[in-house]
């Protein structure tokens, strides 16, 4: 006579368990990566895209699919030099109005800090790297004149202005960029 025995089970109970301690473990020790980029302040939208603006007033920086920097269009520019090349733009003070500037008052660059527009355009195969290595220097431009300011105004570094200090600051050197198409 045939006795059946019972088949072996495997006892599942604590393989929950397992796959909740194996879950919050993972959970613990993954690292989770933060968001880089650039801060910047957009513009509000706005129906009137065009602006009017003088040539002079505006530093067409230009980066090729290879690359390059040019600098309105005819000078290319390493990046070392990219910028003094946008420091003495903005600073130039082509028409005498600017007390504070201390620019040559060159007739081909901007008239006062407050209307130089610095356009940023890139070619469809230019690096993300380069992109923000352009946009870090023209950042460092803007900081340099922000600086030089602030310790002439207020005797002070940028990073121990007073809100209403910082304003007035950002005032006289607007970070004016734009990366849309010009004509």
């Amino acid at each position: 006579m045939r006795t059946s025995r019972p088949s072996p089970e495997i006892n599942s109970g604590s393989m929950a368990d397992i796959a909740f301690l194996l879950l919050i473990f993972f959970l613990v020790t993954t690292t989770i990566s933060g968001d880089v980029g650039i801060n910047r302040k957009l513009p509000r939208e706005s129906d009137n895209t065009i602006i009017d603006y003088h040539q002079r007033n505006l530093l067409q920086i230009m980066l090729n699919n290879t690359n390059e920097i040019m600098v309105n269009g005819r000078d290319i520019v390493p990046i070392d030099n990219l910028k003094n090349v946008v420091k003495d733009f903005i600073d130039n003070n082509g028409d005498g109005s600017c007390t504070y500037c201390n620019g040559k008052q060159r007739t081909d660059s901007s008239v006062n800090p407050n209307k130089a527009v610095v356009s940023l355009q890139s070619g469809n195969l230019t690096t993300y790297e380069k992109y923000i290595a352009v946009q870090d220097e023209i950042t460092k431009a803007y900081y340099e004149l922000r600086q030089v300011y602030a310790k002439n105004k207020f005797k002070k570094e940028v990073g121990d202005l007073t809100k209403d200090e910082m304003k007035q600051v950002q005032e006289v050197y607007p970070f004016i960029l734009s990366e849309a198409e010009t004509r």
